[in-house]
Order: structure tokens, then C-alpha cells, then sequence
């Protein structure tokens, strides 16, 4: 049944062009935000201010965060001084970005009004993804590892409130990526990339409580979580997203994809699941949740070679997507309608 399955899933993606073409896609291009000339390179992760309408793009070799305004949809502010930005977490409260440099291997953090730089925290090489609990306002950094000559790499919990770091927690492996964290328990889903791996995590414990292998994909780098039917999709460059079943730790699904994926986000209100790849021309992938057993591709749409950064924002009904510069043409973010 479960081979079954992923037929369908291939099927449906090979003749989703068709649907597209019927006005049936849950996305639709709207605009492409033209970047500066200079700015070359891949995109990380983005990072998002609804009040202030601001989106913030990792321009990694560009070395600096790009602030774009939202309204005008152009590039309003430049962050410089970071070796390479990764991720952003912009807090609304204290009015403050905080960016993880892997270059340096620390995270600054940002007036969000002067974009002066108030405070840099030291981890180590490759400070890269981050997953952030609002109820507590800690933030949790992956660093070290292979960059930093280490077998193992840190989780790294910093106190956002305060800009300060609280401890460590030391994980086998030498490369993690993305994080998924739960709202109702202490757990949080860890992406062990060197393993192919998912490390849980108990944030109260601060201590790795149980390893999920993943079998039907490799690379996992990308993650979302469906909290409330307890699926966790892990995202794989090979080309798949694996559902965990997270009450059991087993993979129940694997649903195909083009190869390639950075960014992946599940939409509890859509039931939809976006995944960003960027090998070939680049594709934006959407699939329905029907069920907690049953997943629905809605198709893909073309994006631009390399562009694998994405970033949904259910509040303005848009999906935001990073393509980097590409023969004659600059860099730029594609802004995409929720349908």
C-alpha cells in the first residue's frame, strides 16, 4: 500500500503542469523583487517582521542581510558586517534581529530601528539554523561540527530576553540542520545530517532522548511539523519528504519530490505542506494533508535555477522564494500568491 502511494504521488506530480495551466494552483506568481547587482550567491533561511513589513534575506557571500520592504517590494536597508548570515529571527517586542553568522560563528544581534549591532554572542564555526520558543523567547542555534574540527556538534540555547547563552547541548555528528519544536511538550525534532538522523531533543532535560533513522531519504536538511496529527515531515535533497510518525518515531510516508531542497513549512490552517527545491530550473512543491495517512500533491511551480530558500507567510498570503543571480539575470525574490 505504501509503494502504492508513492506511485500516486510521482503520477500526480508528472501531470500537475496540466492543473496549472486549468488556474488551479495553489500558487501564482505576483512579482520578482529585482536585487542589487552585487549580490551574489546563495540565499539561507529568511526571517520575517509582519508589523513592520519587513522581510529579512541571508545574501550569504554577499555577507550581509538584505531588509526588504514589504509595501514597495524593494530592498530598503542593507545589515552588513556578517561573515555569513544564516538565519534571522526578528522579536517584535524588544524590536531587535538577531542573525546567526557561521563565518564567525556567533550570533548578532541587531537594533531593529538604527540596525546598529548591540551585542555579539560567541558559539562556534557554522552557527546556522535556529528554532525559537516564544514561551520561554529562547533561541536554539545548531554550531560546530565538521567546520569546527569536531565529531559532534552543539545545540546551543540562548536566552533572547536577557542576549545571553544558557547552556549547550552536545549531539553527535558533525553537520545539523533544521529544527521543528513542539508547543505542547518539551520535545523538539533535530535534523543529524552527518547520521541521517532525526535527534529528538527534551528541552526541559536538555538532553537527547531518543534517534529516528531515516531510511526512505538522504540528506535530510529541511523540516516541518504537523503537531496537532503528530507528523513530522523531514525533507530530503535525494528527493523525498519522509513522514515520521512523531507518537512512534516510524516512517509512514514518502512522498517525491525534485532534488535539491533547503526550506520546507507545514500550514496547520491550510493543511498544506510547501517544500522549496533548487536543482534544475528550481520548484516550489505543494501537497495537501487529506489525512494523517494520506497526502494529495497539488503540483509544483517553477522558481529559478537554485532557488531552494523559502519562506511561507500565511498573514499576507504569500510565499516568498530566493533565486540566486543565474546567467544574465541578478538575484532576486520571487513573490508567490497562496491561492
Amino acid at each position: 500500500m505504501k509503494k502504492l502511494r508513492l506511485s500516486l504521488s510521482i503520477v500526480f506530480l508528472v501531470f500537475a503542469p496540466r492543473a496549472w495551466a486549468q488556474g488551479t494552483a495553489p500558487l501564482k506568481l505576483v512579482s520578482a523583487i529585482a536585487l542589487p547587482s552585487d549580490v551574489k550567491g546563495h540565499f539561507d533561511h529568511f526571517g520575517v517582521d509582519l508589523k513592520g513589513h519587513r522581510l529579512f534575506a541571508t545574501a550569504e557571500d554577499y555577507q550581509s542581510v538584505l531588509v526588504i520592504d514589504l509595501n514597495t517590494l524593494k530592498v530598503a536597508r542593507t545589515i552588513s558586517g556578517i561573515r555569513r548570515p544564516h538565519a534571522v529571527l526578528y522579536r517584535g517586542d524588544l524590536d531587535r534581529i538577531y542573525v546567526t553568522d557561521g563565518g564567525a560563528g556567533d550570533l548578532k544581534i541587531f537594533d531593529g530601528k538604527t540596525y546598529d549591532l548591540i551585542k555579539s554572542l560567541k558559539l562556534l564555526p557554522d552557527a546556522d539554523s535556529i528554532g525559537y520558543d516564544p514561551e520561554t523567547q529562547f533561541l536554539y542555534i545548531d554550531n560546530g561540527g565538521g567546520d569546527a574540527h569536531q565529531t559532534y556538534s552543539m545545540l546551543s540555547i540562548v536566552d533572547t530576553t536577557a542576549g545571553e547563552k544558557v547552556a549547550d547541548i552536545k549531539i553527535d555528528g558533525d553537520t545539523l540542520e533544521a529544527m521543528a519544536l513542539e508547543k505542547s511538550t518539551p520535545k523538539m525534532y533535530v535534523n543529524n545530517r552527518a547520521k541521517n538522523q532525526v535527534e529528538v531533543v527534551d528541552r526541559q532535560k536538555r538532553e537527547v532522548v531518543a534517534s529516528w533513522p531515516v531510511t526512505r531519504g538522504k540528506v535530510n536538511v529541511a523540516m516541518a511539523l504537523d503537531e496537532t496529527h503528530h507528523r513530522l515531515f523531514v525533507a530530503c535533497r535525494s528527493g523525498q519528504i519522509v513522514v515520521f510518525d512523531t507518537a512512534t518515531g516510524k516512517e509512514i510516508e514518502a512522498l517525491a519530490i525534485p532534488k535539491g531542497v533547503d526550506d520546507a513549512v507545514y500550514d496547520p490552517a491550510s493543511q498544506r505542506l510547501y517544500a522549496s527545491c533548487g536543482e534544475g530550473d528550481g520548484a516550489a512543491v505543494v501537497f495537501r494533508e487529506t489525512d494523517p495517512e494520506h497526502y494529495e500533491s497539488l503540483g509544483s511551480v517553477t522558481t529559478g535555477p537554485a532557488g531552494r530558500t523559502s519562506r511561507l507567510v500565511p498573514e499576507l498570503h504569500r510565499y516568498f522564494v530566493a533565486v540566486p543571480p543565474h546567467g544574465n539575470k541578478n538575484a532576486e525574490v520571487m513573490v508567490f500568491e497562496v491561492q
